[in-house]
């Protein structure tokens, strides 16, 4: 069993790691589409924060203690915390200490589809109101408000994320493009 403690003393060996109900698990470096589509996101998602002044966007290397005891830290591929949110944080170098208000999850070739959205489940189940499962290879977005609102986005869609991050709007084209 180990914690969120002992997961950042971890000396740096070139992985990434998240820690599930207290069990360390090594995360695979992404491919190379996994990575640009979830730039993409992370930097319309961040252009669009920075200038309406809503919050904070994060990177895939963040890291959210979303359950203690035992503890549980996982790193979404993007995410977004709102103002209010960021606003309460005393000390911002560790884990952040709350699940984000939207978090994005790219889907690996490695990935099952039922891995990804038992963790999109944990994510919603943690607080955070939005999570995009984005899935490249059939150009989708699957877009988890709850665990009975759930939706698909495909071609030509636009995801309107505006309940979340006040006037987002994300066309899928936008996130395809050249793919």
């Amino acid at each position: 069993m180990s914690t969120a403690d002992q997961l950042s003393r971890i000396q740096d060996d070139g992985n990434r790691y998240e820690l599930v109900n207290g069990e360390l698990r090594m995360m695979s470096p992404a491919g190379g589409r996994h990575g640009r589509i979830a730039a993409r996101i992370g930097i319309l998602l961040g252009v669009h924060v920075e200038q309406n002044g809503l919050g904070a966007t994060f990177a895939a290397e963040t890291g959210f203690l979303i359950a203690k005891d035992p503890d549980t830290v996982r790193a979404p591929d993007a995410s977004y915390v709102s103002s209010q949110k960021i606003g309460k944080l005393i000390d911002d170098s560790g884990y952040l200490p709350f699940a984000p208000d939207l978090a994005v999850e790219v889907v690996s070739p490695n990935d099952s589809f039922a891995t990804v959205e038992s963790k999109a489940f944990g994510w919603l189940n943690a607080g955070c109101m939005l999570v995009l499962v984005v899935v490249p290879e059939s150009k989708t977005i699957h877009a988890y408000r709850s665990e009975n609102d759930i939706s698909v986005l495909r071609e030509g869609d636009t995801m309107d994320a505006s309940d979340v991050v006040t006037g987002w709007k994300l066309g899928l084209e936008e996130v395809f493009r050249a793919m």
